[in-house]
């Protein structure tokens, strides 16, 4: 017996007492969620339009000078250490190693995520770099110089794309406070390490964070589709 076609008056009902039930339950996650995501794609958004256009930010030149006047010799080793392990020393081996530590463990989603996050945020870098070609400052013979471009730097995006994954894997476990504060040091003093050494402009750093944020959440929610929780099984 064919059914009777639904009164379009209920069934309209029916989905705003849906989405409202479902807006209280979540609405702050998605508030969140939100300002996460457009936050960061915004800043980044800002950054790159102005660089596309060769043009300077007005903070870029005086807090290099000023990192610059900072100069000392126990400055010189502290920041030549954070950038060294804020990239090939430091960060790449970890990244290797997170993604191996999980796939032994038969953390497979996890570690897919990592995977995706980490290595994605590396392709991601070098194609902006050669994307945007902003050359590098030269105010200064750099003690660490380098060669390649420099928007968006891939030490600041690589400190945090990692950081990023780390605490979200933590985010539900007992080591997410000790995650939080060590990440908190470590990600904002590479990137401070990038600008003492002259090597970066600051709109570089700010850049890179905010290129990883964006990335490692739509990671997140690609691999756990967006109800999944790591840790758990299905």
């Amino acid at each position: 017996m064919p059914q009777r076609p639904s009164d379009p008056d209920a069934t309209l009902q029916q989905e705003a007492r849906f989405g409202i039930a479902f807006l209280r339950r979540h609405g702050l996650r998605l508030a969140l969620l939100f300002a996460g995501v457009m936050l960061p794609l915004w800043v980044f958004a800002e950054l790159a339009d102005e660089v596309r256009d060769a043009e300077a930010f007005p903070f870029d030149q005086p807090l290099l000078l000023f990192a610059r006047d900072m100069a000392r010799a126990g400055f010189d080793r502290l920041f030549l250490f954070f950038s060294a392990i804020g990239y090939r020393y430091g960060v790449v081996p970890f990244d290797l190693l997170l993604v191996l530590a999980l796939a032994i463990a038969r953390r497979f989603r996890e570690g897919l995520f990592a995977a995706i996050a980490l290595g994605g945020s590396a392709l991601l870098n070098v194609a902006t770099k050669q994307f945007f070609a902003r050359q590098r400052p030269g105010l200064w013979d750099s003690i660490a110089p380098e060669t390649t471009y420099s928007f968006p730097s891939g030490h600041a995006m690589g400190s945090a794309t990692l950081a990023c994954v780390l605490i979200m894997l933590a985010w539900r476990t007992r080591w997410r406070w000790p995650v939080i504060v060590a990440m908190a040091v470590f990600v904002p003093m590479v990137g401070l390490s990038r600008i003492y050494l002259g090597v970066h402009y600051p709109s570089d750093i700010l850049a890179g964070w905010a290129a990883a944020l964006v990335w490692v959440i739509g990671c997140y929610a690609l691999v756990f589709y967006g109800h999944l929780r790591p840790w758990r099984n299905r």
